[in-house]
């Protein structure tokens, strides 16, 4: 089923991202319209912010229920699965 994977937090990771996406669109304008280097650099580190804590996100809600669930019996896992998928994911911190 497709939203075997949709949480709790994704409705809200998902918000962050569409006001990331708009923030990211009024950047682009910005360069457009030729704005000073420093005030670029600022806003564009204002969108990756947005989209890192999303991320991060994203990945602390995995770990907290995915994977506890996975390592407490709630799935037929082993311990190595699990740790191999924590380290997989792992990776995009």
């Amino acid at each position: 089923m497709a939203n075997d994977h949709v949480h709790v937090t994704h409705p809200g990771i998902l918000k962050r991202l569409k006001r990331a996406e708009g923030h990211l669109h009024k950047v682009i304008e910005m360069f457009l319209d030729g704005r000073p280097c420093l005030d670029l650099a600022q806003q564009l580190h204002a969108v990756e912010k947005a989209i890192s804590e999303a991320k991060k996100t994203l990945i602390h809600d995995h770990v907290d229920h995915c994977l506890d669930t996975a390592a407490n019996g709630g799935k037929a896992n082993s311990t190595e699965s699990v740790l191999a998928e924590f380290k997989a994911i792992s990776r995009y911190l």
